[in-house]
């Protein structure tokens, strides 16, 4: 049985070893606050999370397969849990059920599988009923397939099956077995035959156990003496080798299952990540919707009132939103005032980019991008006392790690990069290094105080690039809005110390500047 709830072709299987630049991006892009939120306290669901957002799909097939299949569970986000739960169940019951899984104790091993299957049994049916209770109601392939897969392959022959089978494996009249004579009368071709189901009374079971039943006319009996303990050795041997083929046969399955309880928990729990952010969007009253993913080496990408995801998690008030149009545009440039949400505007873009292509909703009223081949982040670090060279060098090395992965249809978010030297020398690195990714055809979008860099750029009167600026009003009061504009050459930074020391005198506390 197979889930295929997270690739239509293949199973979800995250990797031991997340991509290198992972770190980065979890820390420039403050992907912890999302993970948290989609997992809601729960561990497993935490590394769910953290696996499906940093592994981006490369296909806008595949994106548009998770995101239908998480409409379904938006839909009816019960069953979606329930489906979750029992999978969930499965699991844990399993390590709860005592015994060995060896092949020197294949009747331990035996009796352990018996009793984990029982219960995967039952779980199996509960799963059934809810497939026919609610398979017509999903709209999804993905869904639509997992449902019918339960009703085909657990219908009501096989569930009988397996139930009889059940009853069977317990050997509660033993077990009836044939065997012949090899060379040296050693015994041979151990074979463990069918019993028919034969209802018993509880007298003829007693009787049995008594040993008053009388064997028949052509049976031969031969009974071990209580105190032979040889005899009992020779016996609890034979029976070990009768039951050591099907001890190891029912293993296999039980593993089997397992594995599909194991996998559907894997799959499941990463919509149920998405049912859990779309929880808290909502109690935040924030907007969000499904985005159009286009082919990589698409240069379009447009949002409408897209916003930091991390921050309006953190924030309990509304997040300052903004529209983007950069279609056809490989650069954004951004410029402004201090504090006036650049780095917050460019968050907002790498975290959307990375939600849409593990195929989940974005935070924006619209939203639609290629797919890039890796999204990297170049942010400015604070000053590291145990750094053996200086910022610049610091800087250069981990772009220099960047270039090595990056290939072409990606995307680079550069957040005041290069600016630890004076500015006529980080315009210039910054320069030559973004003319090289563009030629490269990646997408660039880099927040600046360098005047130098970004009026270089503007005069040349580059086509493909956008040129953003923080707002900020003839008082100074900043909007934390984004607007099409001229680089200037200030960022305003009295602004901000009349703003902080006026507010020091009169004792007035200093609004924050991240939400409206």
């Amino acid at each position: 049985m197979k889930t295929f709830l997270m690739y239509a072709d293949r199973d979800f299987e995250p990797k031991e070893y997340p991509a290198a630049n992972s770190e980065e991006l979890i820390q420039d892009l403050e992907l912890e606050i999302l993970f948290r939120a989609m997992a809601s306290g729960d561990e497993f669901l935490h590394g769910v999370a953290k696996s499906s957002v940093l592994e981006s799909l490369r296909e806008p097939a595949s994106v548009a397969y998770r995101q239908s299949i998480l409409m379904d569970c938006m839909d009816q986000p019960d069953v979606a849990r329930q489906i979750y739960a029992i999978s969930a169940e499965a699991i844990e019951r399993e390590k709860g059920v005592w015994g060995w899984m060896s092949h020197r104790y294949p009747e331990a091993a035996l009796h352990r599988s018996i009793d984990v299957l029982g219960i995967f049994f039952e779980l199996l049916k509960r799963l059934r009923s809810l497939a026919d209770a609610h398979g017509e109601d999903f709209r999804s392939e993905g869904l639509r397939r997992f449902s019918a897969m339960l009703q085909e392959e657990l219908n009501d022959e096989y569930l009988r099956t397996v139930e009889e089978h059940l009853k069977r494996l317990k050997f509660r009249d033993g077990i009836l077995m044939s065997a012949e004579l090899g060379q040296g009368n050693k015994g041979r071709n151990y074979i463990l035959r069918k019993q028919p189901l034969v209802a018993r009374s509880w007298f003829e079971r007693l009787q049995n156990w008594a040993g008053l039943q009388t064997a028949g006319r052509n049976e031969y009996v031969y009974e071990v003496d209580e105190r032979d303990e040889a005899g009992y050795h020779a016996l609890s041997e034979l029976k070990t080798r009768g039951i050591a083929h099907i001890a190891a046969a029912l293993a296999q399955s039980m593993d089997h299952i397992l594995n599909f309880f194991g996998m559907l928990r894997l799959e499941m729990g990463f919509y149920i990540c998405g049912l859990n952010l779309r929880d808290h969007l909502l109690q935040k009253h924030a907007h969000f919707c499904f985005p159009d993913a286009l082919p990589s080496g698409s240069t379009r990408l447009g949002a409408q009132d897209l916003y930091d995801l991390c921050l309006q998690l953190s924030s309990d008030e509304r997040i300052v939103s903004n529209t983007i149009n950069a279609n056809d545009r490989p650069l954004i440039m951004i410029t402004g005032a201090n504090r006036g949400g650049k780095s917050t505007t460019l968050r907002s873009i790498g975290v959307a980019q990375l939600m849409m292509q593990c195929g989940m909703f974005v935070p924006a009223q619209r939203f639609e991008a290629g797919i890039c081949t890796g999204l990297f982040t170049h942010f400015k670090r604070e000053e590291d006392v145990s750094m053996k060279s200086g910022k610049l060098d610091e800087e250069l090395n981990r772009m220099s790690s960047i270039v090595d992965r990056i290939s072409p249809h990606g995307m680079v978010l550069f957040n005041e990069s290069f600016a630890s030297t004076n500015e006529r020398e980080g315009s210039q690195i910054a320069r030559q290094i973004i003319r090289a990714l563009l030629e490269m055809r990646v997408q660039v979008a880099y927040v600046t105080h360098m005047f130098d860099l970004a009026s270089g750029f503007y005069q040349a009167n580059h086509e493909d690039a956008l040129f953003l600026r923080a707002e900020r009003l003839a008082d100074g009061e900043r909007t934390f809005r984004l607007v099409v504009g001229e680089p200037l050459p200030t960022s305003y930074g009295e602004d901000l110390y009349r703003r902080i020391f006026d507010a020091q005198e009169n004792n007035t506390p200093v609004a924050s500047h991240a939400a409206i």
